[in-house]
């Protein structure tokens, strides 16, 4: 009788991942650098790399607002509710960071924290992770801010969840677009959700022992099976989100529904590579972090298209 298949948490799909991964190696292209990021909805960042794995970031909020989760398509900004942002913004923070490259001048920036005080509903601050894609060419950016749900908001079983009209996942994320200085590259669309990778069944593998299939059914969610590693024979379907970057290039980032688990990865399928990161709780007490790097070799399996 073959045995059932067991959900891990973070830190164990971490420790799977490590041997021999596929990430890339971090960059220094940005050390000594200052960027002032402009986005649509308002707000803005400068980030100053003082170091090459080292940022120092400024935020300045457009007003004591709360995410919602609708998209704005004005604003071209998809966000969901994050939490209660306890204005005004803090002060200038300096992060440890991880910067790679995975297609000249485009840049992937990681770091845990997010630069303002998150806080859930009963006013505790949410873990969070803050992710941007540096688009150097174009002078664009976006940027993802996303935070786990609590031990109490995780174990709000699916069922409630419907019945309150919440999502079944609690692991929350805002997207926000715009442009590097003060006017970027005016002609340039800013980064923008796209229907490219829709219906494709794709081939991840992170290393020796790690390969996942991805097969993204609509602009909400994909689905994901473990072909092989910690997470063997384990599958779901997830809420995602597809962000075109440049052509065969794409930020996507999903979000977990039953460990809670944020992924944000740059998929570029004419180097076919990727790199990014995951991030959730380190085990099942809630009370440590992991947001650790990702990288895999990509292979398009097939492309459906389904009759109109």
């Amino acid at each position: 009788m073959m045995s059932e298949p067991v959900f891990i948490q973070v830190g164990a799909l971490a420790e799977g991942f490590a041997p021999a991964s596929h990430i890339l190696q971090p960059v220094s292209d940005l050390e000594g650098r200052t960027f002032a990021l402009h986005y649509a909805d308002g707000t803005a960042d400068t980030l100053y790399f003082a170091g090459a794995q080292s940022v120092e970031v400024e935020r300045a909020l457009a007003g004591a607002a709360e995410s919602t989760s609708s998209a704005s398509s004005a604003s071209s900004a998809s966000s969901a509710r994050l939490g209660r942002s306890a204005n005004p913004a803090q002060p200038r923070e300096r992060h440890a960071c991880r910067v790679t490259s995975v297609r000249d001048g485009i840049y992937f920036v990681d770091y845990l924290g997010a630069d303002e005080r998150l806080l859930d509903d009963e006013g505790k601050p949410r873990a969070a992770a803050t992710s941007y894609v540096l688009d150097l060419n174009r002078q664009l950016c976006t940027a993802v801010i996303g935070t786990l749900p609590s031990e109490a908001q995780t174990r709000i079983d699916a069922f409630t969840r419907v019945e309150h009209g919440m999502e079944l996942t609690g692991v929350q994320v805002q997207l926000r677009h715009g442009r590097i200085g003060a006017q970027g590259t005016a002609q340039a669309p800013l980064h923008a959700p796209t229907r490219e990778l829709i219906g494709m069944r794709n081939l991840y593998t992170y290393s020796a022992t790690e390969r996942y299939e991805h097969i993204y059914l609509n602009e909400n969610f994909y689905a994901w099976q473990c072909l092989s590693g910690v997470e063997a024979g384990l599958a779901d379907v997830d809420r995602c989100h597809m962000i075109g970057i440049d052509a065969k290039l794409y930020l996507f980032v999903w979000r977990e529904k039953i460990v809670p688990t944020l992924g944000v990865v740059m998929i570029d399928l004419e180097r076919m590579k990727t790199d990014g990161k995951i991030f959730g709780y380190q085990g099942s007490r809630f009370d440590a972090l992991s947001n650790f790097p990702v990288g895999a070799h990509a292979q398009v399996l097939n492309v459906t298209r389904h009759p109109s």
